[in-house]
């Protein structure tokens, strides 16, 4: 194929993606349980023809680069999804005092919360509680920072620890599967917390908490959490409780998305984002650093 041929799927991508209007319509104003639940059965049909016939429509859609991949042949629609990296691909951030990224994203809100609230985007506030699941408000974390960082469906889909912790529970919440893009986070409120998610709670060494939220989104049919070895997928009612205690090391991978979508990190006082929204992340960089008291 010529890059004039290739040129011109480009450019129809690229004005369907910046019409805001056809995008929401397009990527919202559809059946999105059921295409979630469909798509997440299409996946997993091993056919490798149809496997590659389905990789070469998504790249229509999408700049997906398999290059760092560490098989090249995929047997179905799902194993490209939640292909696993070669040995190397994402160093992590020598600094032991850092936060990593645990994730491929781009960086979206970012902020404090202020009241046991945060901006999912400007004007679109929500409650911490309600994202959580719980009935009060999380108040180790007023005043702490949270950040939001949207996986595209072309980017590295699994989730790593973003430093040595104990996980010590996991809720599952049940719900809607909006598009996470900016888009729909500029026109749904509070739609972190309409969608299924799961809150992963950690410990740090110092004692001090952490928390992760994969927000699950249109055609992500499943998450995956490996220290749990069970798939939270859309089909479970919720919310349920899921105890666990497990340490886990930077940098170690936690479970993958089957698709793309967000996990939005909440830290308490202490830290501060060494990110800034729009940037493009690698899971390994460098996120949060610790806040160095005045002497």
């Amino acid at each position: 194929m010529t890059s004039t041929t290739q040129a011109a799927p480009r450019r129809w991508r690229e004005r369907l993606l910046l019409n805001e209007d056809l995008n929401f319509l397009l990527t919202n104003r559809v059946p999105r349980r059921w295409l979630t639940l469909a798509i997440g059965r299409f996946s997993k049909i091993r056919n490798p023809w149809l496997t590659r016939l389905s990789i070469g429509v998504w790249r229509q859609f999408t700049e997906l680069d398999l290059s760092e991949a560490k098989e090249q042949r995929f047997d179905s629609l799902h194993a490209c999804f939640t292909r696993e990296l070669k040995e190397g691909a994402r160093p992590l951030d020598p600094d032991p005092t850092l936060l990593l990224s645990p994730c491929d994203a781009l960086v979206g809100a970012i902020g404090r919360v202020e009241q046991g609230t945060v901006l999912q985007a400007k004007g679109m506030p929500y409650r911490l509680a309600e994202l959580f699941g719980c009935s009060a408000e999380p108040a180790e974390f007023e005043g702490g920072h949270y950040l939001t960082l949207r996986l595209t469906s072309a980017m590295y889909h699994r989730f790593h620890a973003p430093a040595d912790a104990r996980i010590e529970a996991v809720r599952y919440l049940s719900g809607d599967t909006w598009n996470v893009n900016p888009i729909a986070l500029k026109r749904i409120e509070r739609l972190f917390c309409r969608n299924e998610r799961a809150r992963i709670r950690l410990r740090l060494p110092d004692g001090r908490p952490m928390a992760i939220v994969p927000v699950a989104a249109i055609l992500v049919a499943s998450i995956r959490l490996h220290f749990l070895d069970v798939l939270l997928h859309l089909r479970w009612a919720g919310p349920r409780d899921l105890p666990c205690d497990v340490p886990v090391r930077r940098g170690q991978e936690l479970g993958w998305f089957e698709h793309g979508s967000t996990l939005v990190v909440f830290v308490p006082p202490g830290f501060e984002p060494c990110v800034a929204t729009g940037q493009r992340l690698r899971m390994g960089q460098a996120l949060l650093r610790p806040v160095i008291a005045p002497s």
